[in-house]
């Protein structure tokens, strides 16, 4: 496996524990269909939330949050779509979050949760 992936499981695994600590319930991790995949989607009370999880070892391009562009919000909009469709799921809500990690070379890693970014 490449670092580059390893790091990416390792950021959504501490991201789907940030979010159950939280009160979430995670429903799917790695949703795939033809459009593209979500990381998580998981339930906030009555809303269902996908997340979409950005990893970085350092910030030397910028922090994890930076990395959400207008284009990759448009096609999470999609999945979160298509993900209705194809589940029998009709929540009184829906939003999609990021949930930024760091994992610096040294110490600990952080993990930023940003709720309603679309």
């Amino acid at each position: 496996m490449r670092t580059k992936d390893a790091v990416g499981q390792y950021g959504e695994q501490l991201a789907a524990e940030h979010l159950a600590k939280a009160g979430f319930t995670i429903l799917e991790r790695n949703w795939r269909c033809e459009l593209g995949e979500i990381d998580i989607v998981a339930r906030d009370g009555d809303a269902l939330v996908v997340c979409e999880v950005k990893t970085r070892r350092g910030l030397g391009y910028g922090s994890p949050l930076e990395s959400i562009t207008y284009r990759k919000l448009s096609k999470l909009r999609q999945l979160l779509g298509r993900w209705l469709q194809q589940h029998s799921v009709r929540p009184a809500e829906v939003r999609i979050d990021v949930v930024a990690v760091l994992v610096p070379r040294t110490g600990a890693p952080t993990v930023e949760h940003v709720r309603g970014v679309a």
